[in-house]
């Protein structure tokens, strides 16, 4: 016999079940099965907490798994967590954070390690690329688009003044 019960707030039938989540950290992931109670379609379900500890436990190792990952690519690459900040992204403290397991990467971080791990030989381009838009930010004018000759508080500059 199938155990149902009501759901609180949206009113519709829930049953006894468990369903296979996906749990993703970085480029790893993981399939877990919740127990809980589900609708028939994918709306709200209930669990206890204890229902939800395969989950968390789940997310933790792929966080401390992913943590390693990053290191041994950064090392694989011969980056200091400095340089890899500054050229994978993230800023300074960014790799600190990752190999610590305290921040996962943005989206954009991961794609890079990823691409660095299978191709090192990227890693000049990369490097060649984060030059000239560190140069191209230090060389933009302080003039606004469509001032011309005057500078951002609207003092006229020198050089240009008749």
């Amino acid at each position: 016999m199938t155990q149902t019960r009501i759901h609180p707030e949206t009113g519709q039938v829930l049953r006894r079940d468990a369903r296979v989540q996906t749990v993703s950290v970085g480029s790893m992931s993981r399939e877990v099965e919740v127990p809980g109670w589900y609708p028939e379609d994918d709306g709200d379900s209930i669990h206890s907490g204890a229902e939800l500890q395969a989950l968390d436990l789940a997310y933790l190792e792929l966080r401390a798994a992913y943590a390693a990952r990053v290191k041994a690519v950064r090392k694989k690459l011969g980056l200091t967590q400095e340089e890899a900040g500054r050229i994978i992204g993230g800023g300074r403290r960014a790799f600190q954070k990752y190999e610590s397991g305290t921040t996962s990467p943005s989206e954009a971080a991961v794609g890079l390690i990823e691409i660095l791990d299978r191709h090192p030989e990227e890693l000049e381009t990369l490097r060649h690329l984060r030059r000239l838009s560190s140069r191209d930010s230090i060389r933009q004018p302080s003039t606004p688009v469509g001032k011309k000759g005057a500078s951002a508080k609207g003092v006229r500059s020198p050089a240009v003044a008749a």
